[in-house]
């Protein structure tokens, strides 16, 4: 069941998506040859806690919790990479998704970074995936159903000669990390019968979250039962927002500060 929700709940969720920017900003700084993937995610928890909020990754259920407050995926690992020890080379593009609770709220964004120079056809991954996330934006108000959108964001996806991504899906979200509706990144006939189809109406929320793969659009689970790769080992992208919609359109709940809306100094977490 989809639950709507109200001008003052989006208020509130606005400022978990807030807190979220300015996380990602940290890692975003953060990025260069030589760090770890352990130490961004410190660095990004630590803002969290410091204003009071509650990382929505660490701790969830599976064959083995999840023990970070980011997934942090690098190359060929799709999503739901750990941090760890590894650290960052020139070449390599990395994928830092993460969300908090603020408040009793929920805000979810992911962003893929290049580190140092990548290759031509790497940045044109990147392009297209981040180019399929605002189409979705730009789109959403004209259309009626979500059928709609993802055929839209699958077309550009196939047109580049790239793959979506189809076992993994973006979600609804809201006072959990994970509601109703499933957002599927690509267009089926049978959308309707899988649950994949929804009327896109004032007060939906979700987190929109293409993931799109060089090569075939198969992905596996590895060993540490929570890293999702490309079964043929070829670069993915993922970006994600939290999207509202509005009788005004969309209002992307973690994107930018606007006037007058929260700004927190993030100097600290960069040194």
């Amino acid at each position: 069941m989809i639950t709507l929700k109200s001008k003052r709940e989006i208020a509130k969720m606005r400022k978990a998506g807030l807190l979220v920017w300015h996380a990602q900003q940290i890692g975003t700084a953060l990025i260069r040859p030589g760090i770890s993937t352990r130490e961004i995610d410190e660095r990004m928890e630590r803002f969290f806690l410091d204003h009071g909020a509650q990382p929505l990754f660490k701790g969830v259920p599976g064959r083995v919790p999840f023990p970070a407050t980011c997934c942090i995926s690098i190359n060929e690992e799709v999503v739901h990479g750990i941090p760890g020890r590894r650290v960052l080379k020139s070449g390599d593009i990395v994928g830092i998704d993460t969300g908090c609770r603020f408040e009793g709220w929920c805000g979810d964004a992911a962003v893929t970074h290049a580190v140092g120079k990548i290759s031509a056809d790497v940045q044109k991954l990147l392009d297209v995936t981040l180019r399929v996330l605002k189409i979705a934006i730009e789109t959403i108000p004209e259309c009626e159903y979500w059928s709609q959108v993802a055929k839209q964001m699958e077309e550009e996806v196939t047109q580049n000669g790239f793959s979506v991504v189809e076992s993994l899906v973006g979600h609804g979200i809201g006072r959990e990390m994970h509601e109703e509706p499933q957002v599927p990144n690509y267009y089926s006939s049978d959308m309707n019968n899988r649950g994949g189809d929804f009327k896109l109406q004032p007060g939906l929320v979700i987190a929109v979250e293409p993931m799109v793969n060089m090569g075939t659009k198969r992905v596996a689970v590895q060993k540490d039962h929570w890293t999702m790769s490309t079964v043929d080992r070829k670069p993915s992208a993922h970006f994600e927002h939290t999207l509202a919609l509005t009788e005004k359109g969309v209002q992307v709940l973690t994107g930018d500060p606007e006037n007058g809306e929260d700004r927190y100094d993030i100097q600290k977490y960069l040194f």
